[in-house]
């Protein structure tokens, strides 16, 4: 059985109860949420068997990020990508996708469900392109095929773009930027050569019933997502989200586990509508959105531009974000883009987790505050995100030990530190202070 099965005939599971723990929630309330289906806990039977540990994506737990990692035609192995793995965990991944287009996919992606610790996620369509010498020739086994042979892996979710149906295709044409999702690119392309309907709308029962034998959970894809702020929010993104409304339902019935993916670039204005038109069509699945990118014009720094987007997704009920490098757009990321990609995307999944007032959510903030008040560098960085990266700009200008308890940092000095003017001024008695503001009153009359 899978985990909404399970939840639907009123079980516990430990990995509910594992998310449970970590969530700092009742174990009922996680049972609740993923019976209802507002959570999923992404664990392949078979990665569960392995090092997996358990984790949910809902609203009522907080917000995660996914790393995006994978080899091209162009570059990288299997040894970049489990240090890019390697990366994104350390500093912070909830899960990991595998988006390899070139050489060497199933070794690449079966080490990395052996090494990984999180739920790891695959576009299963990539692997059936690089398998077929011509992509217009697959046939709809191939891609059932294709999603079996990679739940055998271990593959603990997939993004599949069931919704892009033909009807759609005409809505793009008028878009700056059209079809700019991969598969879902792929997939129009295919179905305008075979004047058919998207094989993963007329297969969604056949897939349902791999899905339910692994407990694969589904990403169900935005293959109409806005590629630019001029095709945000159109026809062609709406009428492929109802559809996705419309899977939901069709997999909750297998018995499957979804979340539903969003859009890539939203002007910030539009981010909470997008958010609550989603929630309300798909029922309440978990929405998985990629960034938004709030502005196009960022090339280098798109990490910056779609984590202030995916700041405003999250407060506004998506459950998790996808992560922007700053060589999105531009290239393959290495391990640094990976770096930094994270660290951005944990500061707007932890702003919307503060906002929404999620248990503990803003404890570590206050530890923080209270060591930075105190003057304790070292627990400053203890608690940063990016505790090598606090040092290292700690200790470019005051490097000696000696400095990790100064009273000072290198931008204020000894002389205009204002945390440690204000530590003396506390140093007066409450009574003092109130005595000391009468007299200035009484002097000014």
């Amino acid at each position: 059985m899978t985990q909404i099965e399970r939840a639907r005939k009123g079980e516990v599971t430990p990995e509910m109860e594992f998310v449970a723990a970590r969530e700092l929630l009742a174990p009922e309330l996680i049972r609740d949420e993923v019976a209802a289906g507002r959570m999923v806990i992404p664990a392949n039977k078979v990665h569960l068997a392995k090092n997996l540990e358990p984790m949910g994506i809902g609203i009522a737990a907080k917000c995660k990020i996914n790393a995006n990692i994978g080899n091209s035609a162009v570059t990288s192995d299997a040894g970049e990508e489990l240090d890019k793995l390697h990366a994104a965990v350390h500093y912070g991944a909830d899960t990991v996708m595998d988006l390899s287009t070139g050489a060497g996919i199933d070794e690449i992606r079966q080490t990395l469900v052996d090494a990984s610790p999180v739920p790891i996620g695959t576009v299963p369509i990539y692997q059936v392109v690089q398998n077929l010498n011509e992509f217009l020739d697959m046939k709809p086994q191939d891609m059932l095929d294709m999603v079996e042979h990679q739940a055998k892996q271990g593959v603990d979710y997939m993004t599949l773009h069931a919704g892009v149906l033909i009807e759609h295709l005409s809505l793009t044409m008028n878009r700056i930027t059209g079809i700019v999702s991969r598969g879902g690119s792929l997939l129009a392309q295919w179905m305008m050569h075979h004047r058919q309907q998207n094989p993963l709308y007329t297969h969604f029962e056949d897939l349902c019933d791999i899905m339910y034998q692994y407990d694969v959970t589904w990403s169900i894809g935005d293959g109409l997502r806005p590629g630019c702020l001029a095709d945000a929010s159109d026809k062609a993104q709406f009428a492929e989200l109802d559809t996705l409304g419309e899977l939901t339902k069709r997999a909750w019935a297998k018995n499957n586990q979804v979340m539903i993916e969003g859009p890539g670039h939203v002007p910030m204005d539009q981010i909470p509508m997008n958010m609550e038109r989603q929630i309300e069509v798909c029922h309440g699945a978990p929405f998985y959105v990629l960034g938004p990118l709030v502005i196009d014009i960022s090339p280098g720094y798109d990490h910056i531009s779609s984590a202030i987007g995916a700041a405003i997704a999250g407060q506004h009920g998506a459950s998790m974000l996808c992560y922007v490098t700053p060589k999105e757009h531009l290239g393959l990321p290495d391990a640094k883009d990976v770096r930094e990609g994270v660290i951005a995307y944990k500061i707007a999944a932890h702003a919307a987790d503060v906002a929404r007032h999620r248990p503990g959510a803003r404890d570590r903030d206050d530890e923080l505050s209270k060591a930075r008040y105190e003057f304790d560098w070292n627990r400053q960085f203890e608690l940063s995100l990016d505790p090598e990266r606090a040092r290292e700009m700690h200790d470019e200008t005051l490097p000696q030990e000696t400095f990790k308890s100064a009273k000072f940092c290198s931008m204020c000095g000894p002389k205009f530190c204002s945390m440690r003017i204000n530590e003396d001024m506390r140093k007066m008695a409450p009574e003092e202070l109130t005595e000391l503001a009468s007299s200035v009153a009484e002097a000014a009359k």
